[in-house]
């Protein structure tokens, strides 16, 4: 392989642009040169963290880990989505339906990936169970993220409509599917559009990755098609699966809409 190691010194020349951003955000009074700085600074944090924690994973390799390590990064995505929502549920529920939702769909597409196409031995291996499902996650979480954010926003904003459709009769189903329809398609927006552009007008992170890493071009192109097809599905069954539950979860059992669930 034509691996090119990178030094200090490297990374240290691509923060100035960063750094350089900063200042003409700051230049511009846009009121984000400060959050670029701490964003980069978390960024390079993180990820030196999780270098070292998957540097002795892989010298230890054993499920208790890989699970932890998996659960982990679950609760942090959860906590993620419920930040991004302007309009999110009260109590465990803010928390629990994106979390939820992202476990069902990602977890169980990673499982798949892992038992029944990749079959690495162990079939929990971290050099693999852990980037595939940090991709699913990742990806899931925008989805969930949009799909909830334009679900609460909407209804809220049309409550009026929603409360006279519930009067003529419908029920909470009919009453909000347009919103619950329009909320899944804004989660899923992003994923097709990653999709379209894959190859064409861009060359995908996993991809461009192993190709750095001096993988032959075809192998990087059959995995990337791979995580393509598996995220669009994670994405899709978390997104919809999410907006249902939530949508449920803004009526009672007498079908009435309930505002005070919500911030």
């Amino acid at each position: 392989m034509n691996f090119i190691s990178l030094t200090p010194l490297d990374l240290g020349i691509a923060s100035t642009l960063v750094i350089l951003l900063s200042l003409l955000s700051y230049r511009f009074a846009l009121g984000i040169s400060r959050q670029l700085i701490f964003a980069a600074l978390r960024t390079t944090v993180q990820l030196l963290l999780i270098g070292l924690v998957l540097k002795l994973l892989f010298a230890n390799v054993h499920l208790g880990w890989v699970v932890l390590i998996s659960m982990i990064m679950l609760l942090a995505a959860g906590r993620i989505v419920m930040e991004r929502q302007e309009r999110r549920f009260i109590g465990w529920w803010g928390y629990g339906v994106g979390t939820l939702s992202m476990f069902l769909s990602s977890f169980a597409v990673t499982l798949i990936t892992l038992i029944v196409i990749i079959q690495p031995e162990p079939w929990y291996q971290p050099q693999f169970s852990i980037p595939l499902l940090g991709m699913m996650l990742g990806n899931t979480m925008n989805g969930v993220a949009l799909g909830l954010e334009r679900l609460t926003t909407s209804v809220y904003q049309q409550r009026r409509i929603i409360e006279a459709r519930l009067i003529q009769g419908q029920t909470w189903c009919e009453a909000i599917e347009a919103i619950r329809r329009d909320a899944m398609r804004v989660g899923m927006v992003p994923m097709l559009n990653a999709m379209a552009a894959a190859g064409v007008v861009s060359l995908p992170g996993m991809m461009t990755g192993q190709i750095l890493a001096g993988a032959e071009p075809m192998e990087a192109v059959k995995y990337q098609i791979l995580i393509m097809f598996l995220i669009a599905s994670g994405t899709g069954f978390g997104t919809m699966g999410a907006v249902h539950v939530a949508a449920r979860r803004l009526f009672d059992e007498r079908e009435r809409l309930r505002l005070d669930r919500i911030t």
